[in-house]
C-alpha cells in the first residue's frame, strides 16, 4: 500500500507541475508584446488571415477559450515567410479505443512543405511518424509529449533553403525544434520536403500550414518572429 500511495502522490505532483507550467504559459502569452518583426497569426479572437489550400477562407472554429479547432480542411496563412521563429500551442484530445495515427493527428507545416507531426504519442518511444517527428525524415531525439487532454507547445527555428542566381539550391533548409521546452531537433538539415504539404518543391518563402487530419485538434497562441 505504501508503494501505491507513493506512486499516487508522485502522479499528483507531476500533474500539479504541469498545471503550474500551463498557467505560466498562459500568462506569458497575455503579456507578449509584438513588434515590427513579429506576426501574430492567431490571438484567440479571430481566424482572419487563414485560408484553405484551394483559396477560400478557412472555416476552422474559434472556441470560447481562445483556441481554434481544426475542421474541414487544412488551414494555410495568406502571408508567407522566409527564416523565422514560430511559437504554436496545441491540444490533442483523448481518443479512447484509437491507435497509432488515429490518435489526435495533425501537423505544423513550415513553408507549407515540412511537417512537424502532432499526435497523441504520450508514453511511446520516439518514431519518425510520432509527435515531434519531422515526418518521414527524422524522429525526435526524445518524446517530450504530455498526456492527451493537456496543452503542449512547439518553439521552432527555421532557416529557409538558399538558392543561387540560377535557382539551384546552395544550402538545404535547417530546423531546431523545442517541444514543451525540450530540444527534440537541433539544427537538423532537411534533405527534402515531407508528404501532404502544398507540393514537394523547396522555396525561399512560404506559408504556415496547419493540417486537418479528421481529428478535433486545437491550436492557440500562434505567433511568428521574422529572422531575415
Amino acid at each position: 500500500m505504501n508503494g501505491i500511495r507513493h506512486k499516487h502522490w508522485i502522479g499528483l505532483a507531476v500533474l500539479a507541475v504541469w498545471s503550474l507550467l500551463s498557467c505560466v504559459q498562459r500568462e506569458a502569452a497575455k503579456s507578449f508584446q509584438a513588434d515590427d518583426k513579429t506576426a501574430i497569426l492567431f490571438d484567440g479572437s479571430s481566424w482572419r488571415g487563414w485560408q484553405r489550400k484551394d483559396g477560400p477562407e478557412s472555416q476552422w472554429i474559434v472556441q470560447d477559450d481562445g483556441s481554434v479547432q481544426a475542421s474541414g480542411a487544412d488551414a494555410v496563412t495568406s502571408a508567407t515567410f522566409g527564416d523565422f521563429q514560430l511559437h504554436v500551442e496545441f491540444y490533442c484530445p483523448k481518443t479512447p479505443g484509437k491507435q497509432g495515427q488515429a490518435r489526435s493527428n495533425s501537423g505544423v507545416y513550415l513553408h507549407g512543405r515540412y511537417e512537424i507531426q502532432i499526435l497523441d504519442s504520450f508514453g511511446d518511444p520516439p518514431t519518425g511518424n510520432g509527435c515531434g517527428a519531422l515526418y518521414s525524415i527524422a524522429a525526435p531525439m526524445v518524446n517530450a509529449s504530455r498526456p492527451p487532454g493537456m496543452w503542449q507547445m512547439y518553439d521552432i527555428i527555421f532557416r529557409a533553403p538558399r538558392f543561387d542566381d540560377q535557382d539551384k539550391i546552395t544550402e538545404l533548409p535547417r530546423i531546431t525544434v523545442l517541444h514543451n521546452g525540450i530540444v527534440i531537433h537541433n539544427d537538423l538539415e532537411l534533405p527534402s520536403t515531407t508528404p501532404g504539404g502544398l507540393d514537394r518543391e523547396m522555396v525561399d518563402v512560404g506559408p504556415i500550414l496547419l493540417q486537418f487530419h479528421g481529428d478535433p485538434v486545437r491550436y492557440r497562441n500562434i505567433r511568428l518572429r521574422l529572422l531575415d
